[in-house]
């Protein structure tokens, strides 16, 4: 299992009139999660995509549970706890403190510059796998 925890601070533009994050601005939220955790585990989005290789998300689930507000610090916590093959499947939980705010998932898959699925890079795959057996 691969984890990693960030935090953000809430903005003002990121909510609405009443000072709920509105809950479309957790998607970014999701993106700093998740390219904090493959950084911090060695894989870094820009040589991937410098070796020609992009990562869309294919499917995303949100349940909310609790608003987020203005200035509040949130924890990102995000977790790839299945080996990624062809698709990546990556869990989050944001928390303010101990309570929690919104659960996610994503998925992703490798394609290349035009848009064409690719079995991802084969460090990746070696890097994945050496963790995962760890």
């Amino acid at each position: 299992m691969l984890e990693s925890h960030c935090s953000i601070r809430v903005r003002y533009a990121e909510t609405d009139m009443m000072g709920i994050v509105y809950h479309g601005s957790y998607l970014p939220w999701l993106e700093v999660g998740r390219t904090t955790l493959l950084r911090e585990h060695g894989f870094n989005y820009r040589d991937m995509d410098e070796a020609g290789y992009r990562l869309p998300v294919l499917e995303v689930a949100v349940k909310y549970h609790r608003p987020a507000l203005y200035d509040d610090e949130v924890t990102i916590h995000t977790v790839i706890d299945e080996l990624p093959g062809l698709r990546i499947k990556i869990r989050y939980r944001v928390l303010r403190g101990e309570e929690l705010l919104v659960t996610a998932t994503t998925q992703h898959a490798f394609i290349d510059r035009s848009g064409r699925p690719v079995r991802p890079p084969s460090a990746f795959t070696r890097g994945m796998k050496a963790k995962f057996q760890a």
